[in-house]
């Protein structure tokens, strides 16, 4: 299986550790957006998207960059994120980046979220949420959905 993650992570580096436990999981290089060029993802059996979430949305430049893929790239996708509050009803944010990636053509297989240090302002003020995470159990968790992309991906491929 030939795997990419395609991540940014700009604040804590929440996001970058749990896409290094993906990775190291699927055997993938974990990249930002701005180090690859979207049309060098055809050949790839997965593709792995990942941000922390900033006003209500994933990062912008990963939004773009999924915005410049050509619509007639295909393959196998996932989603994930880090955040200091759960996605809240009112604003899906991964079900619209996994639209995204749909509209491209890509089959999106899963999603996984966790809880990152958040110091976004007015958190700032306070010191931050969820200080130590990702921590031991968020990054196990993260594990034990690569091993189930992995077990979906080599059965298929």
């Amino acid at each position: 299986m030939k795997a990419i993650i395609v991540c940014t992570s700009v604040s804590h580096g929440n996001t970058r550790r749990v896409a290094d436990v993906i990775g190291r999981v699927l055997d993938a290089r974990v990249v930002d957006p701005d180090e690859i060029d979207p049309a060098d993802l055809v050949g790839f059996d997965l593709v792995g998207f990942g941000s922390g979430v900033f006003n209500m949305a994933l990062h912008p430049r990963l939004r773009a960059f999924a915005d410049a893929l050509p619509r007639e790239q295909r393959g196998n996708a996932f989603v994930f994120n880090t955040s200091g509050f759960p996605e809240p009803r009112f604003r899906r944010y991964l079900r619209s980046f996994t639209r995204q990636l749909e509209t491209k053509g890509f089959d999106v297989l899963d999603t996984f979220s966790c809880r990152g240090f958040d110091t976004w302002f007015p958190l700032k003020v306070v010191g931050g949420i969820r200080k130590g995470h990702p921590d031991a159990a968020d990054l196990d968790a993260a594990r034990t959905f690569a091993q189930s992309l992995r077990s979906r991906i080599g059965a298929t491929s």
